[in-house]
């Protein structure tokens, strides 16, 4: 029976902004869910996943991609476009592509039976939950001005300030992911992904202007046979500040989670919470690379990877 991974994951504490162009008026804006009957700030898997990419990029380097990011040119640049060697790829073995391709003729004109186009596509075995802020957002606002002359086509005479205003969030943020290694090419990819994981930095509109640590500041990870995660978007944010995870404690004490699969890991998670899980039998560490390390080492164990 195949192992199956997931994990939720829940950033520092910090001040969200972007700088991504999507404005309302002058206001740079946040993208927004209605989540629990209130508002919270969101950002989505995509840009997190894009986040993955470039780490890996700026880690192993450009050659285990398939798609390469050119930071001076802000575009993507493929290997092999075709997908023809994609098992040899990092990212097209993980996080899976999709290349789509019109018919060559169109039989409308003539009559003939129209041929169909083609698709290579193979299905991301990394999932990735949107991250949602763990505070609802009060609808906080700052006024801005760029300097003189720093930013002349927006100013009618090039050199005048030109003022706008920037939602921002004070916040912590939680996303879970899934993946099974026994899918992947390569099993042992798993374990780079777990490694990714935990030190992602910028992730969807931090720039020099903005920056929010994406870094785990707290972990849970599930190693299991179950197919179902049932752990994700477990974490809350308490009363006092502390982060809550007492919906898997619920779990764990109804029985549909079994606590020796969980590893927990991070010292911002209510002290008392994390007694109870250690009482339950799961294994609790302070630090999120302990978890990490903890998990990898059952992966390795029970995959078969040295």
């Amino acid at each position: 029976m195949s192992k199956h991974l997931f994990g939720q994951i829940v950033t520092p504490f910090g001040t969200a902004a972007n700088n991504r162009g999507e404005t309302e008026g002058n206001i740079t804006t946040l993208q927004k869910i209605l989540w629990g009957d209130e508002v919270h700030t969101t950002v989505s898997a995509e840009a997190i996943r894009f986040a993955i990419r470039w780490n890996w990029q700026m880690t192993h380097g450009e050659e285990v991609l398939n798609r390469r990011w050119n930071d001076k040119d802000a575009r993507n640049e493929w290997a092999d476009a075709e997908f023809s060697k994609w098992e040899g790829y990092l990212d097209d073995d993980v996080l899976g592509f999709m290349s789509a391709r019109a018919a060559k003729e169109d039989g409308s004109s003539s009559g003939a039976k129209r041929s169909r186009g083609t698709c290579d596509k193979r299905r991301a075995r990394l999932e990735v939950t949107r991250a949602i802020s763990l505070s609802p957002f009060a609808g906080d606002i700052t006024f801005n001005a760029a300097s003189p002359g720093a930013t002349p086509s927006a100013s009618s005479t090039g050199r005048d300030p030109v003022p706008y205003g920037t939602e921002m969030h004070a916040t912590r943020y939680q996303y879970g992911f899934a993946l099974t290694p026994e899918d992947l090419e390569d099993k042992e990819r798993a374990l780079f992904v777990v490694d990714t994981l935990m030190e992602l930095n910028e992730v969807a509109g931090n720039q020099a202007r903005f920056l929010f640590d994406f870094s785990p500041e707290a972990v849970i990870f599930r190693w299991t046979d179950d197919f179902a995660p049932r752990i994700l978007y477990c974490f809350a944010m308490s009363d006092g500040g502390k982060v809550s995870m007492a919906p898997l404690l619920n779990k764990i004490e109804a029985g549909d989670v079994d606590p020796e699969e969980i590893i927990v890991g991070g010292y911002c998670i209510s002290k008392e919470e994390l007694e109870v899980a250690r009482m339950h039998g799961a294994v609790v560490v302070d630090g999120v690379k302990a978890a990490a390390d903890e998990l990898k080492q059952r992966m390795k164990n029970d995959l078969k990877i040295k």
